[in-house]
């Protein structure tokens, strides 16, 4: 009888035991998922943060990259786009503030560091974002708020700026959205100069006057195609004309294809793939050292059909287009204001960030001595960024289009590295440099 009393006892002491241990389970399972919803909040938050930081950064880069910047080699524009209150840091502030963290809208106190840095023709930005956001189940341990930040490093790349500063082999780039005009490398302020030292990239020290130049009238940005004198001087059958500053040739279709999407409402209707790679955005990148063909066939109303392609492109069919404000050259950074022309409603007079009317456009090795007729394909050596109709002015019939150098970007022979694709209609490339 004595043994079966023990054996009852420990049965029942067991059964505690067991009671207690899941109840003590309960409660550290109740614990972890609770402090894990915690620790997924704060990790979906450090998110929200690191994308706010990033978005903010590449705006301010792609700030520094249109004003010019990047292509003066003296410095003194950049230190002018970095000013205190400089359009850079404003945008990178407006564009922090449009992001949530933890279901809260940021604000101008959430920027908790930004910063400029880089080179002179290489500029970085950086921006820091901090949220202090409330806890829920860890206020058991006494934390009611934890921190959340991240930063991010933008760059503006010019390979101009780094052969400059004398990387051996810098990076090449590609841009997108380039219209199929292709210039000679010759400087238009100081002909037959090039814009370009063709071997290294770097911009030529004649064309170090370029930037901010605006085309004069009798010299704006024209075509050049049948030789001067010849039956065929409007269109671009053999022979072609001699290269001369800012007189372009027309890309063929197969070098620059016309884009199916997103073209914009014209009046004319545009019915060529010419005049579609003019108003759209070519999507098929161009890449330094690359060959490209000059569009030849008997066409003898392209001058016509480039006239209503920019127009329609810039809005400046009303002469009511965007403007560009600077000097020349320029002592402040370029700033783009919306014409009343401009499709956005309620934009008209106000500064905006970038314009329709800022168009990438190819430069070519003319291969030859100045007053011969170029090479067929042609070879990339750099590009040029133009603000085209600076005072806001339409396209005149005749196809003369008057316009603002905004940016310089070369490419040097040799350059073997993958290039980087542009993304928007400037040569100097935007990218994350930081986090990778």
């Amino acid at each position: 009888m004595r043994r079966k009393q023990k054996i009852s006892g420990r049965k029942n002491q067991q059964g505690v035991i067991i009671t207690l241990v899941a109840v003590f389970m309960l409660f550290v399972i109740g614990a972890m998922a609770a402090l894990s919803i915690d620790v997924v909040t704060l990790y979906t938050a450090r998110s929200e943060a690191q994308l706010a930081a990033d978005a903010a950064a590449l705006a301010a880069a792609r700030v520094l990259a249109n004003s010019g910047a990047t292509s003066d080699p003296t410095g003194a524009l950049l230190l002018s786009a970095e000013s205190s209150g400089s359009p850079a840091q404003t945008v990178a502030i407006q564009v922090v503030k449009q992001n949530q963290v933890g279901g809260t809208y940021l604000t101008n106190a959430n920027v908790t560091n930004f910063a400029f840095g880089g080179t002179t023709t290489n500029p970085t930005v950086t921006v820091t974002v901090q949220a202090n956001l409330p806890t829920f189940f860890a206020r058991i341990w006494g934390t009611k708020q934890v921190a959340v930040g991240a930063s991010a490093t933008a760059e503006a790349y010019n390979p101009s700026g780094a052969n400059a500063l004398g990387v051996a082999t810098p990076t090449p780039v590609a841009p997108i959205c380039v219209k199929p005009w292709l210039l000679p490398n010759v400087d238009p302020t100081s002909s037959p100069n090039p814009i370009f030292v063709t071997t290294t990239g770097a911009i030529a020290p004649t064309a170090g006057n370029l930037l901010g130049y605006t085309t004069p009238g009798a010299a704006s940005l024209h075509l050049a195609c049948g030789a001067p004198g010849t039956a065929n001087a409007a269109s671009c059958t053999v022979p072609l004309a001699a290269p001369e500053a800012f007189r372009y040739y027309p890309g063929d279709p197969a070098s620059f294809p016309p884009p199916t999407v997103e073209l914009p409402t014209c009046t004319p209707a545009l019915t060529k793939p010419y005049e579609e790679s003019i108003a759209g955005c070519i999507q098929a990148p161009i890449a330094c050292n690359s060959q490209v063909n000059i569009d030849q066939p008997q066409y003898f109303t392209r001058k016509t059909e480039t006239a209503d392609a920019a127009n329609c492109l810039t809005h400046t069919t009303n002469n009511q287009g965007d403007t560009v404000t600077s000097t020349d050259p320029p002592s402040v950074p370029f700033e783009f204001v919306a014409g009343n022309d401009n499709p956005i409603a309620g934009l008209a007079t106000n500064d905006v960030m970038v314009s329709d009317s800022l168009v990438t456009v190819p430069v070519f090795d003319v291969g030859a001595p100045p007053g011969t007729v170029p090479p067929n394909p042609v070879t990339i050596v750099g590009f040029v960024q133009l603000f085209l109709s600076p005072g806001g002015l339409a396209t005149p019939v005749s196809g003369h289009m008057l316009t603002t150098v905004i940016n310089l970007a070369g490419c040097g022979t040799g350059w073997t590295a993958t290039p980087i694709i542009g993304n928007g209609a400037s040569p100097v490339a935007v990218r994350l440099i930081s986090p990778p």
